[in-house]
């Protein structure tokens, strides 16, 4: 019997050694999927069929001595805004759900080369941004440590199956958090990579110069090895950065020993506090970071609404381009979340999308000064636990500073990494940050973090 809970990891194992099969993986997927999904919504389509011809082929293939790597038989998720070929993408819109693509996203078939089977298309905020949203053509997923909690945006479908193991890991996307931010609601590990190192082409976008796409799994060596397969350059992409790709997984074995760690404690004590459940939960964090033999010292950044109204400003002007024809035609058509949220960017003038460029360019060189005395920073991923679904404001996103977007604005590689959970029992999280293109840093430390702590020990209990 195949249990529960497995990670791409330790399946990848059995898998390669023959004590399991892709068939029987992706069958007890799909039976938990039946089982679970109906209280979850994680799921816009589950591809039945396909998923388990891909899982006979690749037993198959493994069978004759073609074992392609740790993805080979892997049962995936993809966020409905990664592009696939044949198959509706809709960006969870009414708007687009009955856009079928002719090809796959270049990160989906850079996955599938690497054998991995597709479980079906993730439910999302709506065009990653409007959410969650209660009046679109299916629902918004659900937390599966709690149903009546909110997973986080906007890869919400990807956090929740993955927390709940209906997939093994997914695809999501971040333009402002939406890996970081169900990663830290769910309890995942989930990397937002270097700007540039996995391809957006085939991917619904929101803003260009702010978009990001990345893996969610539920440990870091999973992110590790699902980046591996998604990163490479790729000439399509006007963004996609032609640089060697290093080896993800073989770096955490590294030490962690002497990195310097610079703690911006104002961004999550004062700039936008959290409680105190997950400001004890990133003290404690750093206590453990540094018996790991770290150096751990506060750094000092701009405040946090500087980087979060250069950031949203941005996204929401691009964003705005992207979508002002259907706005303008198909308005109703609309989740009301995201039409209100969007037409905002009509009102932005181009002279403040300048301004917010010439901002954007002093923020990244002020970071970049920052890094030259430590080798990564933390801070909060999330203001608090998931909060109630149905009490998440229409306009939350500029209610309170963005504990993410800095790093969006950046481009740098960033990670959400469960640090404990509250009384209650929901998971609570903090953010590290790398240099540009020093990902394989980011996820050594995460990975060190998690082995010395019992956090990826439990899981939601789901009946």
């Amino acid at each position: 019997m195949v249990p529960d809970f497995l990670t791409i990891a330790e399946a990848a194992k059995l898998i390669q050694q023959r004590e399991l099969s892709p068939v029987e993986l992706v069958d007890s997927r799909l039976a938990r999927i039946e089982k679970l999904d109906g209280k979850l919504h994680s799921f816009i389509r589950v591809l039945a069929d396909t998923a388990r011809a891909e899982a006979r082929a690749a037993e198959s293939d493994i069978a004759a001595g073609k074992y392609r790597g740790p993805l080979h038989g892997i049962p995936l998720g993809l966020k409905d805004i990664y592009e696939t070929a044949g198959i509706p993408t809709t960006g969870h819109s009414k708007v687009m759900q009955d856009h079928v693509p002719k090809a796959d996203a270049f990160s989906v078939k850079k996955l599938r080369d690497a054998g991995a089977v597709v479980m079906g298309k993730l439910a999302t905020h709506e065009f990653a941004l409007g959410g969650p949203s209660f009046d679109l053509p299916w629902p918004p997923a659900r937390n599966p440590w709690d149903t009546t909690r909110f997973t986080g945006g906007s890869s919400s479908g990807t956090g929740a199956s993955v927390a709940a193991g209906l997939v093994l890991g997914g695809t999501g996307s971040d333009t402002g958090g939406s890996i970081r931010g169900p990663s830290a609601f769910c309890g995942l590990a989930g990397i937002k990579p270097t700007y540039g190192i996995v391809s957006r082409m085939g991917i619904l976008p929101l803003a260009f110069s702010l978009d990001h796409a990345g893996p969610m799994a539920w440990t870091t060596e999973d992110c590790a090895i699902m980046l591996q397969a998604m990163a490479g350059h790729d000439p399509t992409d006007p963004g996609s950065a032609n640089r060697p790709i290093p080896d993800y997984r073989a770096a955490l074995k590294g030490d962690v020993k002497g990195l310097r760690i610079g703690l911006v404690r104002h961004f999550h004590e004062r700039d936008n506090e959290v409680n105190a459940a997950t400001r004890n939960a990133i003290d404690a964090a750093a206590k453990q970071l540094a018996e790991l033999g770290c150096s751990v010292r506060d750094v000092t950044l701009s405040p946090l609404p500087e980087w979060s109204a250069c950031g949203m400003t941005i996204m929401l002007c691009e964003a705005y381009s992207i979508h002002e024809a259907n706005l303008r035609r198909r308005f109703t058509d609309f989740g009301e979340n995201f039409r209100d949220r969007m037409v905002l960017g009509g009102l932005v003038s181009g002279a403040d999308y300048v301004q917010a460029l010439r901002r954007r360019r002093e923020l990244v060189a002020e970071f970049d000064r920052a890094m030259q005395s430590v080798d990564i920073l933390m801070t909060a991923a999330a203001p608090s636990e998931a909060p109630p679904i149905d009490q998440v404001p229409k306009f939350a996103l500029f209610e309170r500073p963005s504990l993410t977007i800095a790093f969006n604005v950046t481009g740098s590689p960033a990670m959400s990494v469960c640090c404990g959970y509250t009384e209650a029992g929901l998971p609570l999280s903090f953010q590290i940050v790398g240099k540009r293109f020093d990902d394989a840093t980011v996820l050594r430390l995460a990975h060190a973090y998690e082995q010395a702590t019992p956090w990826r020990g439990r899981r939601p209990n789901l009946q």
